[in-house]
């Protein structure tokens, strides 16, 4: 199991991290734009092999993607982080004639890859791969729900004042500030919905706070989140390479599924080795259908700036 990492940065370093330490992956290639940096990166992280117990094989490409070669999957985070103040809508113009051209290069090397897409704007850089590769669609994969969905069921623990693998819940629809749609109805604390714990005022401070979730990280760090995008990625990777069938909220083509076309947007799916092995469509009530509605509606507008 060969697994390449576009983008060598902090996402791209902790999602290679994470991924040899779970110990699945035969090797990780780590590729950068920046001389030397993958190379640095990747000899780092083999230095704690021995610390950490995995054989893992980690190395280091300058923009040679031939290094990339028979890749079963590969993650593209390659692009410029937000800055604070800056929406990811903002960050289109130059990050999706980065993507354009990564994915090009990982399929010239690697046909039959798995891409999992990372870049920002996630939905509208995932539905550019879709437009200029010529994939199957279950091949690619935008990686934002299992994020964004990490950070509410860590907000609904906060909120609960329980440990966090206490609490199930997920966040559907786009992945952007005002996308989000977390399902608070469907959350629970050991089967038990969270509605019987806390009140309606609660719940929607914990949803408010999980759509900012970036925002406010961007805020305090001066830049994007690295360690829970890092892991979410990585979640993602082991559910292919080790075909877990496990659901994750993926931003993923849709063809009539919840009643939406011609755009890429979060919702439940199965992962497994063929990538995204189904869409799950769940049954939504009318207010959550309305906000996965509007929430398409922006992906769209987004996905208008894109040249394709």
């Amino acid at each position: 199991m060969k697994v390449t990492i576009v983008g060598a940065g902090a996402v791209g370093a902790s999602c290679a991290e994470y991924v040899a330490i779970k110990n699945f992956a035969s090797e990780v290639v780590l590729l950068d734009i920046k001389e030397g940096y993958a190379e640095g990166k990747a000899m780092d992280l083999m230095q704690t092999a021995t610390l950490n117990g995995f054989d893992t094989k980690i190395s280091g490409s300058t923009n040679d993607y031939s290094k990339t070669a028979n890749s079963d999957i590969a993650v593209i985070t390659s692009g410029i982080p937000r800055k604070p103040g800056m929406t990811r809508e903002e960050l289109i113009g130059i990050n999706a004639g980065i993507v354009k051209e990564v994915s090009a290069n990982l399929i010239k090397h690697s046909p039959d890859v798995t891409l999992i897409v990372v870049s920002n704007p996630m939905d509208t850089m995932t539905y550019l791969v879709h437009k200029t590769t010529g994939l199957p669609k279950n091949k690619i994969i935008g990686m934002g729900g299992a994020l964004d969905s990490a950070r509410f069921k860590f907000r609904l623990s906060e909120a609960l004042e329980c440990p966090p693998s206490d609490v199930d819940g997920m966040v559907i629809g786009g992945h952007s500030d005002t996308g989000m749609v977390p399902l608070t109805r469907l959350a629970t604390r050991n089967s038990v919905p969270v509605s019987a714990f806390l009140d309606s005022d609660r719940l929607d401070q914990v949803s408010e706070d999980t759509k900012v979730g970036g925002a406010t990280l961007t805020k305090l760090l001066g830049t994007s989140a690295w360690y829970a995008p890092g892991a979410a990625v990585s979640g993602l990777v082991q559910a292919i390479a080790c075909d877990q069938k496990k659901m994750f909220p993926c931003s993923a083509l849709l063809e009539g599924e919840f009643g939406l076309n011609d755009l890429c947007i979060g919702v439940p799916v199965i992962l497994g080795k063929n990538g995204i092995e189904k869409i799950v469509e769940i049954e939504l009530n009318d207010a959550e259908k309305n906000k996965m509605k509007e929430s398409a509606e922006g992906v769209k507008k987004t996905n208008g700036l894109l040249d394709v």
